[in-house]
């Protein structure tokens, strides 16, 4: 990671209003900047956390069934997101070492492979407890991808776009959350829930056809990579854990913010997620069809908010855009959990705002964690914060599934909202790094 300034040319070239490049203009001015090879590797990072985003929402929507056929208790579902997230903690961090040490493109292709093969797994489970044990392997894969494609990305955009690079990549993720509701609407219109669960996992083996085009057509940014492996310390945890010292800043402090970051983000995001289905369909007491149009409203609103986002991460920086939607984000979860009985109207109009602001706060961890460690130890340092605070954030699903008989679904939710506080706190801790380069 370079912290040598620009030099005067380069400045003049590419600031905002002097000058910038034709290129580089317009909507879509930051794929064309990323250069043929960059725009691949930005399709394989998209359609590999689309396709990770599809093959997890496969267990949220089948949860009211996968409960029935097995006869299963609030805390007992609960326990499926959180094993998948604790277990992708160790997933993403050992995905983050590989990538520093053989790779980014071919660690990719290894966490696609990894979570498609146990999505399909779960689908044959005959039990309660095989299904338990698939889902969390299949947190393996699930953990690493996007640490990985986020780096593959990041390094080749430009410190200008970054941003709304990464931000692009991120809303990926409603991409894959929408092709999820899509077939889980048709498959379970169609097919009795006893078997429409397990095709709904069997569809996971989608991710496979993605990995024969990334292997062919996908490679590492030449000056990164080149950088990576003139390091002695590449894909080093001592590195990431390192106290500063009068002489050198160390990473510590880093790690231990950014972990703290993720884990409030994560741990509201993974609450509304998980829950939300749930408590349209037993709270609310819609339909599938019912269901499927209010998450509608839900993903729209989250597509838009990681394009949003990432336009005004780079706009306003790092923390700023995470802040403001931190409290936005918590705004929205408490008004929603608290809408009164009945006005279902209400309830369909504020799953556009919620899921707006619940995903563009997504938008900046891409570009902020990559800009935070050096190119040696990217991916480890990613791919630890990222993960570990996935895994923790895991705590506020189960609990609200624990507490869901007493207090209610809705009423549960509201643990989301602390998990934003969190993050809000943890920014305190953290540079910005805005207009930084990667080398």
């Amino acid at each position: 990671m370079s912290t040598t300034p620009p030099s005067p040319q380069l400045t003049a070239a590419t600031a905002p209003g002097a000058g910038e490049p034709a290129s580089e203009d317009g909507a879509f001015g930051f794929l064309r900047a990323l250069g043929p090879r960059g725009r691949r590797a930005f399709a394989g990072a998209f359609g590999g956390y689309a396709l990770d985003s599809y093959d997890y929402f496969t267990l949220p929507l089948s949860m009211v069934a996968l409960a029935a056929y097995f006869g299963l208790d609030s805390g007992q579902t609960g326990l499926f997101t959180t094993v998948t997230l604790v277990v992708s903690a160790i997933g993403g961090a050992v995905a983050g070492v590989v990538a520093d040490r053989i790779g980014r493109v071919k660690a990719l292709m290894i966490t696609v492979i990894t979570y498609a093969v146990f999505t399909v797994a779960c689908g044959f489970a005959p039990n309660y407890e095989t299904l338990l044990v698939f889902r969390a392997l299949q947190g393996l894969g699930f953990g690493g991808e996007w640490a990985v494609g986020a780096i593959l990305v990041a390094e080749y955009a430009s410190a200008r776009h970054r941003g709304r690079t990464l931000g692009a990549i991120q809303s990926s993720w409603a991409v894959g959350w929408a092709l999820a509701a899509v077939v889980y609407t048709l498959v379970f219109s169609f097919v009795g829930d006893d078997l429409a669960w397990r095709v709904m996992f069997w569809t996971g083996a989608l991710p496979a056809l993605l990995v024969v085009w990334v292997r062919r057509r996908v490679h590492d940014a030449p000056e990164a990579a080149v950088e990576r492996q003139k390091s002695a310390h590449k894909g080093s945890f001592t590195a990431i854990f390192r106290p500063g010292t009068a002489d050198a800043p160390g990473l510590l402090r880093i790690t231990v913010f950014a972990g703290l970051l993720s884990t409030g983000v994560q741990g509201g995001y993974y609450t509304l997620a998980t829950w939300v289905p749930t408590y349209l369909k037993t709270e609310r007491g819609l339909s599938v069809v019912g269901t499927g149009g209010y998450l509608t409203f839900l993903i729209s609103g989250a597509f838009i908010g990681y394009l949003t986002g990432g336009y005004l991460t780079d706009k306003l920086g790092r923390k700023r855009n995470i802040l403001l939607f931190a409290v936005l984000s918590a705004i929205c979860v408490l008004v929603y959990a608290n809408i009164p009985s009945g006005a279902d109207t209400l309830l369909l109009v504020l799953g556009f705002p919620l899921g707006f602001c619940m995903s563009a706060i997504f938008s900046g961890f891409g570009s902020f964690l990559s800009e935070l460690y050096p190119t040696a130890v990217r991916g480890t340092g990613q791919g630890f914060t990222y993960n570990t605070g996935r895994a923790v954030g895991a705590v506020f699903p189960t609990l609200v599934g624990f507490l869901a008989d007493s207090w209610g679904v809705g009423g549960a939710l509201v643990f989301g909202a602390i998990g934003y506080a969190l993050a809000a706190l943890a920014l305190l801790g953290l540079p910005e790094t805005r207009g930084k380069e990667l080398r």
